[in-house]
């Protein structure tokens, strides 16, 4: 995917007392395309939770199996039942696919809001058509992903934010893209977790911080790609030193190097040497480095260790774990800004920290780095593990 990045960043509400969020979001990314599908189940709680499971789950399942999109919709609507009171669909669904070769996009969308569309900051209708299958009404959208260009997906949850309370009728679609265009698009807009999260604070805000109705944005800003290499742990054979440390220099993003042995060999090649920064040393964490040429130094292990934990609680976003300037917050700081992430992972066994009797594939730094790569891919992130 070269060119454009789809910057995917979600929020969600639940009802209050509600432990179960009833909308449900699925993400596919292949070679050839990017695929969400957000379903929204009836009410709220577990039956409105396995409702849009189920509806997911579905939809991607088929989609995975490239089943024609005409038949998954209608294997979705025939499939769902009918509340025979209000005579609604017990889960609703939109379903956006980008192609990665021209970044055109299409959305289906089932009872759910419309998408949100701004281009160059300002709310931009798209081309649509509806039609009618198996007598249900679904409507269309086509559009061409540009650098800059934002799409929003909603549950109705969102619209309704202050109904009866803050405002008479909920805050409704119109008033959303106004605030967007005008309150979020007032600054310039790097990432769609910065529209997202705004219009989710206020959502949360206008419900009296108590919400009526589960509720969620998916965002997606099409913008340049932030890459990320780590190089971490020296190579099995260190003839290869230099080899890979001439890669880290030439990578085109920012670089990060994890460990004091795999420091000290890229000071080498430098011809010169690691700089500690004592005030960032931490009672659990070891203090980071610098080096020339080089975004971040960290120690190895402890501090992996530490930012794995914090890339857990974080949930994809740096404002969900508090600010400390030590090596931990500052690596998944960087991991989290990262589209891409490459890891360059040496093998070479450090006897403080493995037992030499156990396999390389076990090793206490490989576990991590691929731990730490389940999560990032978790947060739709690009991860590649290249072993050396």
């Amino acid at each position: 995917m070269n060119g454009i990045f789809l910057d995917i960043f979600q929020k969600q509400l639940n009802k209050a007392g509600e432990e179960l969020c009833g909308d449900q979001v699925r993400t596919l990314k292949t070679a050839e395309r990017t695929t969400i599908v957000l379903s929204d189940g009836l009410s709220s709680g577990v039956k409105a939770s396995i409702l849009a499971t189920l509806t997911t789950e579905i939809i991607m399942t088929m989609l995975r199996e490239e089943a024609a999109l005409r038949e998954v919709i209608d294997t979705v609507i025939r499939t769902l039942p009918v509340d025979r009171e209000r005579r609604i669909a017990y889960a609703t669904f939109t379903i956006l696919t980008v192609d990665h070769q021209d970044y055109s996009f299409r959305i289906i969308n089932f009872d759910n809001p419309p998408p949100f569309y701004f281009k160059n900051g300002i709310c931009t209708a798209l081309e649509m058509e509806n039609q009618k299958i198996l007598n249900k009404k679904i409507s269309f959208y086509r559009g061409v992903l540009e650098l800059g260009d934002f799409l929003g997906l909603v549950s109705d949850g969102v619209l309704y934010a202050g109904l009866g309370t803050t405002m008479n009728f909920g805050w409704g679609w119109e008033n959303i893209a106004r605030y967007i265009q005008d309150e979020v698009y007032a600054r310039p807009v790097y990432a769609a977790h910065t529209v997202v999260n705004s219009v989710m604070n206020t959502t949360y805000r206008l419900y009296g911080f108590q919400p009526g109705d589960d509720s969620t944005f998916v965002g997606i800003l099409g913008r340049k790609r932030n890459a990320l290499m780590i190089f971490s742990g020296p190579p099995i054979d260190d003839g290869h030193d230099y080899v890979y440390v001439d890669r880290l220099l030439a990578f085109e993003g920012r670089k990060a190097v994890c460990g004091g042995t795999t420091a000290n060999i890229v000071a080498s090649f430098l011809k010169t040497s690691v700089e500690t920064r004592l005030d960032t040393m931490r009672p659990d964490i070891p203090a980071i480095g610098k080096l020339p040429g080089i975004d971040l130094v960290t120690e190895g292990i402890l501090t992996m260790a530490a930012a794995l934990e914090l890339l857990r609680s974080s949930k994809g976003s740096l404002e969900n774990i508090p600010f400390d300037e030590n090596g931990a917050y500052l690596l998944t700081r960087e991991m989290l800004n990262a589209d891409s992430i490459t890891f360059l992972v040496g093998q070479s066994i450090n006897p403080v920290y493995q037992n030499p009797l156990l396999p390389r594939n076990i090793s206490i730094r490989r576990y991590l780095i691929e731990r730490i790569a389940e999560v990032l891919q978790s947060y739709n992130k690009d991860v590649q593990i290249e072993f050396c």
